[in-house]
């Protein structure tokens, strides 16, 4: 199960290319996103992109902000195969995944990161996931799949999950064509015991 709101973005206001203030699940922490339809057109992702298998309406973008960055705190579960207990004692593992990218051979992109934290708020583990560069796309406007896997650090109680867009003022345009969709974060137990 996908522990983050809204990681397809395609709840809430948007589905246009014009930079909207809130967004479902996320607090906007900088800049101004964009949460924009594939029907779009005009050089954004098109559901004949490369992109997700199974692409909702709507991927993320930047908006018209230099940099852009969205947070969504998630608690560890308190209990189950996956709650405290099972952390605490070295059994839980995650998968942070994601469809990062861009536009044609500009450099905008996105970075995907989780940072776990122990009760008190203190930073145990983080992983970081992107961006993309415009060689690894083949310099086409495409997504493409990241994904990064390790254990949950034992006194884990929440993550933070951030997508920061950052427009590279390469190409020209006003536009933070970093693009990202299908954010996940799922938790799974090794089934062994200590």
């Amino acid at each position: 199960m996908n522990l983050l709101v809204n990681g397809d973005a395609g709840k809430g206001p948007g589905g246009t290319a014009e930079p909207v203030g809130r967004v479902d699940g996320w607090v906007v922490r900088q800049g101004a996103p964009a949460l924009v339809g594939y029907d779009v057109g005009g050089g954004y992702p098109t559901p004949g992109s490369p992109g997700p298998g199974e692409a909702g309406a709507r991927f993320f973008s930047g908006g018209n902000s230099a940099v852009t960055t969205l947070v969504q705190e998630v608690p560890v579960p308190t209990t189950g195969p996956t709650g405290h207990g099972a952390v605490d004692a070295g059994r839980v593992r995650y998968v942070l995944s994601g469809w990062l990218g861009g536009y044609a051979a500009q450099e905008d992109g996105v970075r995907l990161s989780v940072e776990f934290r122990d009760r008190a708020g203190t930073p145990l583990a983080l992983s970081v996931l992107g961006p993309v560069t415009a060689a690894e796309r083949a310099h086409a406007t495409a997504l493409l799949e990241r994904s990064a896997e390790a254990a949950v650090p034992p006194g884990a109680r929440s993550a933070r999950v951030q997508l920061s867009f950052t427009r590279t003022g390469t190409g020209g345009g006003t536009s933070n064509d970093g693009y990202a969709d299908a954010i996940s974060l799922r938790l799974t137990t090794t089934g062994r015991r200590k």
